[in-house]
């Protein structure tokens, strides 16, 4: 069984968007699935978030599973610099400026040098989610990180930020995928 992580996003909590249907999903098959609370906006650093990490750092392993939305992409690659993984999903997310009016509380995650060569040997499988109509996040923003990952983005279209106010409420597709990684036994 698989440990499976979900990191949401600035002002984000375990109970929003798709986070409880995937996690009540993936549960039903025996996994565990962590959707840990961080502090944010208050207190939302990059050393912060590790610190609630920690609690949960005997269940990140090489079978763990990773998923990121929004700033919880370039927080999930932070996690990937330290701890080899299976698989990485990254949703709606950037590395580098945003660009937008939450830029300032993002610098600590996102505006720095990334050590990729280190992400890509403590992961073998990553997936990119974007959207064409993200009023957050262009499409330019995962093309950086795919162009690093060298990994195709999967465009949906009209998803927005992937968010509920987008529908997202579930994520048919993510789903899947995670299901094809865990059946996976290569890492």
């Amino acid at each position: 069984m698989a440990n499976i992580f979900v990191f949401h996003g600035v002002g984000g909590h375990p109970k929003e968007n798709w986070f409880p249907w995937l996690k009540e999903k993936f549960e039903l098959e025996g996994h565990s699935v962590f959707i840990p609370q961080f502090p944010t906006p208050e207190n939302q650093t990059l050393d912060s978030w590790m610190q609630v990490l920690k609690k949960y750092g005997k269940y990140i392993n090489e079978d763990a599973i990773l998923v990121g939305h929004s700033l919880g992409v370039p927080f999930t690659l932070n996690v990937i610099e330290k701890y080899p993984v299976k698989a990485a999903f990254l949703v709606a997310g950037f590395i580098g400026k945003a660009e937008n009016e939450f830029d300032e509380g993002m610098k600590t995650f996102a505006q720095r040098d990334f050590d990729w060569s280190t992400i890509r040997k403590n992961c073998k499988s990553f997936k990119i989610y974007h959207s064409d109509n993200d009023p957050y996040l262009s499409l330019d923003k995962a093309k950086r990180i795919s162009n690093k990952l060298n990994v195709e983005i999967n465009l949906i279209k009209n998803a927005g930020h992937f968010n509920e106010a987008s529908g997202y409420t579930e994520f048919e597709v993510l789903l899947a995928d995670i299901k094809s990684a865990i059946s996976n036994p290569e890492r």
